[in-house]
């Protein structure tokens, strides 16, 4: 039976998640000892590192894109490990990003990666027999499973299986047992707050002579002898279950070791619990993140401290092949796996929680408690932002924003992050690469409630968009707000010129004289960009981000900017991806130079690596359509004259089952195929090629 607080359950267990990540993380090995951690730190009471925005994290984007298994090919029945390998390929971009950090035998999961893109499927893909024992027993088997947990409320078994099944792919004997340990323990959270109680059922679902089961139990009876001193029980871990015992770069046992630590000397306090898997050191922000998930579900967001919650604000970035994906708002993502629970359970979804999340558009409903959907203010010394359950347009909850004694000509920006460039992060953790959320075209609508404390004059708000590239505000016109009414706000997001959208918002602006100064509160509620979009991308308005030029993802090949255009030259297929992951029906067109090479194409409706359209010029004098479904098939050609160093425009548009390539206005393919219902759109080759791409026009029918 899904619990009647369910969602606010996985909420506050993700949130965990990435709050144990972005804790850890600073700390994380080889170089931060347990000992330099606490010579630099002492006791951790709070972050140890500010950050612009923290990047992206390979435990963080485990979980997210390893689920997605569950919409590809686990949509009507229980997931398998094949189906968590297929996501693996598909949103992954090869030797960059999500997971890449090691080696070929050096890191589990590059392993594991090679041999599947080489034929080998899971679960040997992962299993001992082909990559040993060391290799196989590795952490990253806990590490990416916490979905898993989530999407399973209250029974542990199943959510065990899950996470085997996800494990599997790169892990194999105690690898696994750590996946059903902490899938278990997520699940059983949402019945209990009782820590000891959640671990029984942890340890339930693996061997009792697992040596997972025994570095659990060790630490549980030196718990009982000693239940003050969580740095006593850390050296026992490292005098008998430490790193020298277990090889490879981050093996699973000690740190499991730490893990059960942390929960037990935590005794059910979030925030203690977080830290103290910090503060032992070995896989900091892994063990922080999987006992976060644990600890978020069991104390629920209550338990959360503010100076944990605040920095996240709701917000966080992947490094997955989908820059679109890669944005990703924790309320709505919160939803999203609550549906999924539902599905898997066989219980009917909720038709309020069903209508509130919508994955092809940005929508916030400030219905969870705390929640700010990633909402910022400009100048925090005029303007600061907070839930509120006291005012909303519908339904219970709302964004507060106190205005502090503004006057005449003083404002604050209040807005959403729609996209991301180098500039707004502090490193480049798992490069992550972003497509925007919010285009021309598209409608931006909210509605904002005024309660004025003090002033001459009410407030007044003007909608806006700031451009990425020339940091050009487009403000759209002052509106004046009404004292105790709501007004709806709705404009249009005008043409950039072929520059990205990084920010979409109001202006808030006190008319008000001198004295008395302005002095109140607005409400936001019910934020939303949506509708059709058409937009052009100048390259020569963009710049190269993360190795990547935005706003593509690039995969394979060397992508740069070069007279005022993308220029690639590859000695393999590469190709770029952009745009909102789900647009169905739209043209894309690009003006494409070939220089070398005789594949050129272009894509559309791609869903990763592994899926997707592409068309045209395919070998001399000829175009052809394909479809990638783990693989290329050809599905139609044409004759069509073509020359190097020469520049066409190609547009493909898919409408329906239909897909029309036509190459400068002229029709030169039609094909009707039903594959693929969505998907981004993108730049290809199949083979070794040099072309340069100009001037990109997306537009959805």
């Amino acid at each position: 039976m899904i619990p009647t607080n369910y969602v606010e359950k996985v909420y506050a267990g993700y949130l965990g998640m990435n709050i144990g990540i972005r804790l850890g993380a600073p700390v994380e090995p080889t170089i931060w000892t347990y000992e330099r951690i606490r010579r630099t730190y002492g006791d951790i009471t709070g972050y140890v590192k500010e950050f612009k925005n923290f990047a992206a994290d390979d435990d963080a984007n485990g979980p997210y894109y390893f689920l997605r298994a569950l919409y590809d090919d686990a949509a009507d029945r229980d997931v398998t490990p094949n189906d968590v390998a297929r996501a693996w390929l598909n949103y992954a971009r090869e030797g960059v990003g999500m997971f890449w950090w090691g080696g070929y035998g050096v890191s589990t999961e590059h392993t594991a990666y090679v041999n599947l893109k080489n034929g080998i499927s899971a679960p040997r893909s992962g299993s001992i027999a082909q990559n040993g024992r060391v290799i196989a027993e590795q952490i990253g088997g806990q590490i990416f499973i916490d979905t898993w947990g989530l999407v399973n409320p209250g029974n542990p078994a199943k959510a065990a299986d899950f996470g085997e099944a996800a494990a599997r792919v790169s892990h194999d004997g105690e690898g696994v047992l750590g996946a059903r340990f902490f899938c278990a323990a997520i699940a059983r959270a949402f019945e209990t707050s009782d820590i000891r109680v959640i671990l029984d059922a942890a340890l339930a679902q693996i061997p009792a002579d697992s040596l997972y089961a025994r570095v659990a139990r060790a630490v549980l009876a030196f718990h009982a002898e000693h239940p003050d001193d969580f740095r006593a029980c850390r050296e026992m871990l490292e005098r008998d279950w430490g790193y020298d015992k277990y090889k490879g770069v981050c093996h699973i046992i000690p740190n499991a070791g730490v893990c059960v630590l942390a929960m037990i000397y935590g005794q059910g306090d979030f925030n203690r619990t977080v830290e103290i898997a910090t503060m032992c050191g070995w896989d900091t922000d892994c063990n922080a993140g999987n006992v976060g998930t644990v600890l978020g579900v069991a104390a629920g967001l209550e338990g959360i401290a503010d100076k944990y919650r605040r920095p996240i604000n709701d917000g966080i970035v992947m490094s997955g092949i989908s820059g679109y994906l890669n944005i990703l708002d924790l309320p709505s993502y919160a939803k999203e796996l609550a549906i999924l629970g539902y599905r898997l359970a066989k219980e009917p979804c909720p038709a309020a929680l069903s209508d509130s999340f919508r994955e092809n558009e940005v929508y916030f409903d400030f219905e969870l408690p705390g929640s700010t959907h990633n909402i910022r203010v400009s100048d925090p010394f005029f303007c600061q932002a907070r839930h509120s359950a006291e005012k909303a347009h519908s339904g219970t909850g709302s964004l507060e924003i106190v205005f502090d004694r503004m006057t005449r000509g003083e404002m604050s920006k209040v807005y959403y992050k729609p996209f991301y460039t180098r500039a707004d992060f502090s490193d480049e953790r798992y490069s992550p690469t972003f497509a925007p959320r919010a285009y021309a075209g598209q409608k931006v609508s909210m509605a904002i409630y005024l309660d004025q404390w003090s002033g001459n004059e009410t407030m007044g708000v003007a909608p806006y968009v700031r451009l990425a590239k020339s940091r050009k505000e487009l403000v759209q016109g002052y509106l004046k707000l009404v004292d105790q009414q709501w007004l709806q706000v709705e404009f249009e997001i005008p043409d950039t010129g072929g520059d990205l959208v990084d920010e979409v918002g109001i202006v808030l602006e006190a008319y008000s004289t001198r004295k008395p100064k302005s002095l109140g509160r607005v409400f936001l509620d019910d934020f939303r960009i949506y509708g059709k979009s058409d937009y052009t991308i100048d390259f020569a308005k963009q710049s190269t981000d993360f190795g990547c030029v935005t706003p593509f993802a690039h995969n394979h090949g060397a992508w740069s900017l070069a007279d005022g255009a993308m220029y690639l030259m590859t000695a393999e297929p590469s190709e770029a991806y952009a745009g909102n992951y789900f647009a169905k029906d739209y043209a894309v067109s690009v003006k494409l130079n070939p220089q070398s090479g005789d594949s050129h194409l272009v894509a559309i409706r791609a869903q990763g690596a592994m899926r997707g359209y592409h068309a045209g010029f395919d070998g001399s004098d000829r175009v052809a359509l394909y479809l990638n479904d783990f693989g290329y098939t050809k599905l139609a050609e044409a004759s069509c004259p073509w020359r190097l160093d020469q520049e066409y425009e190609l547009e493909l548009t898919a409408q329906g089952d239909t897909l029309t390539l036509s190459v400068n206005g002229e029709q030169a393919l039609r094909h009707r195929d039903a594959t693929w219902g969505y998907g981004m759109y993108g730049v290809s080759t199949r083979g070794a090629a040099r072309t340069y791409y100009r001037g990109v026009r997306v537009t959805e029918l």
